[in-house]
């Protein structure tokens, strides 16, 4: 795979289709449904003459330096293909029908190779489940700390009471447990935590941003925190935007300890959006990356973490993931109770039909297996080295 960095121009792709092959694949569309269908030939040679060329081809370009859209490996798209040719529902565990959702969890368990990759403990995170994306990994975290945040208040009443949202619901585990609101505490924020407030039914005026100061909006003003924390009327879940998607800044891991040490004072939840940064674990401990280093150290004091593959691994897109320590608690937010034929006897492994969103699901643990194979950490680290020196040269 070292020569997936090595293209000549030859093998450089349009990164725009011209104005004209737009506009004839636009025109081409078929807004009538056929009676009997054109047939696989005909539908094939439409696809490919009139449609494909109005796709963009940048991200298949070495030129093409999105980070946030990323790229995909040689390996991952063969994957890909053989995902869509085979078609596994990766949603109950049956290890006597099918190797996919021991392949998920191996892939999971760093996927042993993804947190391997990104030295995430897998004892330390044992609740783990491949999603859609980060904004999707994202609304697991709203989930599973809103659950937490009211069921830890009534745990802390006198005398304690149970008063879990995933079996009261949002407003009769609140009045059980005396919570007036859940307050979602961070400081610039991906647009996508707005759209997992909203979803979770907490609220998009519930975020509350506490940046430190205009010119390092990245880092949290401990002070405005600990204030808000001290409401004992409100609960709260604290987002940590690792990096801070415009300036690409971490805070220190001298202040992720901070919010730790608040948020077990309080009962509060840490998650960590690591969508645009959480590759930074990759990177070699030195002088270069040094302040990197130091702002995904802590990291591992999170409650749940979030990330996107299709940034991070240059896979296809529609897959991200997801990392928690509480894997009980993940089991109560998204359990899928009542369905025998969804069942299993088998418990080697978690069932990924209780750990997320989705029930049938897409088999987005073997471009992640395949690219992280046949690349290695080598090579992810060369791309992420590479990748840096450019964005500074450009800065």
């Amino acid at each position: 795979m070292s020569g997936d960095l090595d293209f000549t121009s030859a093998d450089v792709p349009t990164a725009a289709p011209s104005v004209a092959s737009l506009q004839q694949a636009e025109a081409s569309l078929v807004t009538t449904l056929p009676e009997g269908g054109v047939g696989f030939e005909n539908m094939k040679n439409h696809i490919l003459k009139d449609i494909a060329v109005g796709f963009a081809g940048a991200s298949r370009s070495p030129n093409f330096y999105a980070d946030t859209t990323g790229n995909v490996t040689d390996a991952a798209l063969f994957a890909d293909w053989l995902v869509s040719t085979t078609d596994q529902n990766v949603q109950v565990h049956l290890p006597r029908e099918t190797v996919a959702t021991t392949l998920e969890a191996t892939a999971l368990r760093s996927l042993r190779l993804l947190q391997q990759l990104l030295s995430v403990n897998e004892t330390t995170f044992p609740g783990r489940i491949f999603t859609t994306g980060a904004a999707a990994s994202n609304l697991l975290g709203r989930a599973m700390g809103r659950e937490f945040v009211v069921a830890e208040a009534g745990r802390r009443n006198s005398p304690p009471s149970h008063t879990s949202v995933a079996e009261l619901g949002l407003l009769e585990a609140c009045l059980q447990a005396g919570v007036q609101s859940i307050q979602i505490i961070t400081t610039r924020p991906h647009s996508s935590l707005y759209k997992a407030v909203s979803a979770a039914g907490i609220g998009r005026d519930s975020v509350l941003l506490v940046p430190l100061s205009e010119d390092e909006p990245w880092k949290f003003d401990m002070n405005v925190l600990t204030q808000h924390l001290s409401r004992e009327e409100a609960k709260t879940i604290i987002v940590v935007s690792a990096a801070e998607a415009v300036s690409g800044r971490f805070m220190s891991q001298a202040e992720m300890a901070r919010i730790r040490s608040l948020a077990d004072k309080y009962g509060a939840w840490v998650h960590v959006d690591g969508a645009v940064g959480l590759q930074a674990l990759i990177l070699p401990h030195t002088k270069e990356y040094a302040a990197l280093n130091d702002g995904v150290s802590g990291f591992h004091l999170a409650d749940s973490i979030a990330g996107d593959a299709h940034e991070l691994l240059n896979v296809p897109h529609d897959c991200g993931f997801f990392f928690t320590r509480h894997l009980e608690l993940q089991q109560i937010v998204f359990r899928n109770p009542g369905a025998a034929y969804l069942s299993t006897a088998t418990l080697s492994i978690p069932s990924p039909l209780n750990l997320g969103l989705e029930n049938s699901r897409r088999f987005r643990a073997l471009p992640v297996y395949a690219s992280l194979l046949a690349c290695g950490r080598i090579w992810y680290c060369t791309l992420l080295e590479r990748r840096i020196a450019l964005a500074r040269r450009i800065a």
